[in-house]
């Protein structure tokens, strides 16, 4: 049975993991970095990238200690290369590239969003192409037909800030600490999701996209305002977002016929509120709803290295020359949506 070595540094999470082609999870083991980017307030791309630096070859080893290994063992590596902050990315690459080369492996570039949108597959082995996935991170907020690997139909995309990154960002302005998501839903446990009038952008709309920044902006001028409590408008805005998500899915589902099921991957994933109000979607449409476990939702080299395990079935290998890159669409074919910039 094949054996992936899988490699993750996209962001502030180093990850080592070894999956079996048939998606047994050999061993795994992660370093976060909460503790070093908490005093910013978010990531510090220069202090991610000496992170991994320091922790990536530590964890590949004790992965494969824990699984009773050696590299002579691994059949493919898998390494994320983009998108993500570029130090961080390169530092991965790099490291899968030298230990492709020095065990004479074939080595597997993945795109981080493709770990994400066929990481549900490695949770529940019964889920068939195409699925309708719901991508929604802390970097990006995408809906996508995902008809195999390396073969995705974006349907709509965010035209400014993802979904995660108005999380972190409202809890940076309500002052609850970082990281943002966890802490947004625990205060918002505590509130009232109709205390706040806040917006609901392009909902209701022909538009297929999403869009965060003015619900941001208004959750500022409502913390601003000194009328309502933390935990209030904590639950208004998550309620905002759910609300959003809903609206934006189901235009989707409305335009994916033949999709096996309603998928949600990406950080923000792990929000129970958020997969709650996905699941009695997909139950009003008749179809599964599959989510990841909590841990396969946040960035992890389970994902990586189960995506590069798909890659190397469908014959898709890279050669030492891959590049990495700090933005990398999934549907490079998409049409540009309006103010999106970056993030198409």
């Amino acid at each position: 049975m094949t054996v992936i070595l899988g490699l993750e540094s996209s962001c502030d999470e180093t990850a080592a993991a070894l999956v079996r082609a048939d998606g047994r999870i050999l061993a795994h083991r992660l370093a976060t970095q909460e503790e070093a980017h908490r005093p910013y307030g978010g990531v510090v791309p220069e202090i991610a990238a000496r992170a991994h630096v320091e922790v990536l070859t530590p964890l590949v080893e004790a992965a494969l200690a824990d699984a009773g290994m050696t590299l002579a063992d691994v059949d493919v590596i898998a390494a994320t290369a983009g998108p993500g902050l570029i130090g961080g990315v390169m530092v991965g690459l790099v490291t899968g590239k030298a230990l492709a080369h020095a065990a004479g492996k074939p080595l597997i570039a993945v795109n981080h969003l493709e770990g994400h949108a066929l990481s549900p597959r490695l949770a529940d082995r019964s889920l068939q192409f195409p699925y309708l996935l719901l991508l929604v991170s802390g970097g990006h907020c995408q809906l996508l037909h995902v008809k195999g690997p390396g073969n995705y139909t974006r349907l709509a995309t965010t035209i400014d800030d993802a979904a995660g990154e108005a999380f972190d960002k409202t809890a940076k302005l309500l002052g609850l600490g970082y990281p943002g998501g966890p802490l947004v839903e625990k205060a918002a446990a505590q509130g009232d999701p109709r205390a706040v009038p806040l917006p609901r952008p392009l909902v209701g709309t022909d538009e297929p996209h999403f869009s965060f920044a003015g619900l941001k902006s208004a959750v500022m001028r409502a913390a601003q305002s000194g009328k309502y409590r933390t935990e209030d408008i904590a639950a208004s805005f998550q309620q905002a977002v759910i609300d959003c998500l809903i609206d934006r899915t189901r235009r989707a589902l409305g335009r994916s016929e033949g999709v096996t099921a309603l998928v949600v991957a990406g950080g923000v994933a792990a929000n129970g509120p958020i997969r709650a109000a996905l699941e009695a979607l997909a139950a009003g449409h008749d179809l599964p709803f599959v989510a990841p476990p909590l841990w396969l939702c946040t960035d992890n080299a389970a994902m990586i290295a189960w995506a590069g395990a798909e890659r190397y079935v469908a014959g898709l290998i890279d050669d030492l020359t891959v590049p990495a890159r700090p933005r990398w669409p999934l549907d490079p074919a998409a049409e540009k949506a309006r103010g999106a910039g970056v993030k198409a």
